[in-house]
């Protein structure tokens, strides 16, 4: 394993002063963070280079807890001076609680989070040249423009290495590295007046070695082949009806429609519909679902989370039955429920919250072609895009980018502008059966405390009964 952590990013001394001086005012708990992020962004337009970014995100968050109360600030200036100014600043701003004894260095024996190293990386982007990143890119995009009907072929490439340190006035001292690398491939189809666009952008928490095992040729080939199976597809029809989902991507619904309603964020503010729900029946007896921080090089994988616990296998739900929620330290205290290491944040300049990693219906025992068997007439979505979702309902309403008529227990016709309409809720009674074909697909998600990376996932799944939104 490749490691650029050869110091650490603050002397521990000087982060126990600090977190001394932020509980001068009364506070029941004080915690930094700190990160150095280094990141590379580059997209090519039809084989040149159309945009190069990136950068230096660095900085420091602190965040002070009264009771279940939180105040946060943070600073770019992580200079002892600039440290100690915020943690006084802060205190002052919330004095008039009480106090607490300096005790020399801040009386604090900071023991060191062990975890279990995910983040394997043998072909680290630091070392790697921007002409190999930019070669990869064009593999992508030759294997994309030389598919047939493909006019306009856009590649994005991006990586991120970042390195966080947490430090709590409980002792706990955690420090990690994550690695994040991802190439997505955007094809347009064209006939005529007749465009379709096919997208599939696939990342891991790997370095460059990733693209080894998923090749920068199978991703613009498989954009290409989207765009292409679309091209001269009919419009869906509207309607209620069984409807096959398509592994990988496919969890996006899951993910948007349930899972954020699993949160304690949710759950404490009462816009869960599950929140008094746990250890009761949820959806069909078939349905199990996870949320695992601790898959080795996942793109939703974490060390430690953003709050310095160790990543662990949530199961949510199991045989139907509601099992756990995620919980970060202010969701335990609002909710009770127990920490889940799924306090995350985008960067230093948010306080962590309650959130997914890597989300996912589990393996069943049927097959995709026994699924879609057992279908008269209905839907196949193989591939899954964006939608919205309504907060604490799950109510929501995603776009289908590639589908084909289900008749007589065989794939049909493909079909275009699907869309899948329903409650999240309800619709985990209405999936009736799984297949053993696991994947993940990858993504970034938004919350309150900034857009993260996460995976969705599922294996093909069968709902007795859904809402598709097309052409009457």
């Amino acid at each position: 394993m490749t490691t650029f952590q050869t110091t650490s990013l603050l002397d521990p001394t000087l982060c126990a002063d600090v977190l001394t001086r932020a509980r001068a005012g009364g506070a029941d708990f004080a915690e930094l963070f700190v990160e150095d992020t280094l990141s590379t962004q580059l997209r090519l337009h039809q084989g040149e280079v159309r945009d190069a970014g990136g950068g230096n995100l660095y900085g420091a968050g602190l965040r002070l807890l009264y009771g279940t109360r939180v105040v946060y600030a943070y600073t770019n200036d992580v200079t002892p001076g600039g440290l100690r100014q915020l943690a006084a600043d802060l205190a002052s701003a919330q004095a008039g609680q009480g106090e607490v004894s300096a005790g020399g260095s801040g009386g604090l024996d900071f023991r060191r989070a062990s975890a279990r190293p995910l983040y394997v990386v043998r072909d680290h982007p630091l070392q790697a040249s921007s002409q190999a990143k930019l070669a990869l890119m064009r593999r992508a995009h030759g294997a994309a423009a030389g598919a047939a009907d493909v006019k306009t072929v856009d590649v994005n490439y991006l990586d991120r290495v970042q390195r966080v340190l947490v430090a709590n006035s409980e002792g706990l001292w955690a420090e990690d590295e994550r690695v994040w690398t991802r190439l997505s491939v955007s094809a347009i189809a064209q006939d005529g007046l007749l465009r379709e666009s096919g997208f599939y952008g696939p990342g891991a928490g790997r370095g460059l070695e990733y693209f080894e095992d998923v090749t920068p040729e199978s991703i613009g080939a498989e954009a290409a082949r989207i765009a292409g199976a679309m091209l001269r597809a009919r419009h869906a029809p509207a309607g209620k009806i069984p409807v096959v989902i398509g592994n990988e991507f496919g969890g996006v619904i899951f993910h948007e429609a349930c899972g954020h309603i699993l949160e304690t964020t949710a759950v404490a503010r009462d816009a869960s519909v599950f929140g008094d729900r746990l250890g009761q029946a949820i959806a069909h007896p078939c349905v199990t679902a996870i949320d695992d921080g601790t898959i080795p090089g996942a793109w939703g994988m974490v060390n430690v989370d953003d709050e310095g616990m160790p990543a662990e296998r949530t199961v949510l739900i199991e045989g139907g039955i509601l099992k756990s929620f995620l919980a970060d330290r202010v969701g335990e205290l609002q909710t009770g429920h127990r920490r889940t290491g799924s306090g995350r944040r985008q960067n230093y300049t948010f306080a962590p919250a309650s959130r997914m990693r890597s989300t996912f219906i589990d393996r069943g025992d049927q097959t995709p072609e026994g699924l879609i068997g057992q279908v008269d007439l209905g839907m196949y979505a193989r591939r899954m895009g964006g939608g919205s979702v309504t907060p604490g309902t799950g109510e929501y309403n995603f776009a289908v980018h590639e589908a084909y008529m289900i008749r007589g227990g065989e794939l049909a016709e493909p079909v275009k502008g699907a869309s899948l309409v329903g409650n999240g809720a309800q619709d985990l009674q209405n999936i009736v059966g799984v297949a053993g074909d696991l994947a993940l697909g990858q993504g970034m998600c938004g919350s309150v405390s900034g857009s993260i990376p996460t995976d969705v996932g599922q294996p093909h799944i069968l709902l007795s009964e859904i809402t598709v939104g097309g052409r009457a």
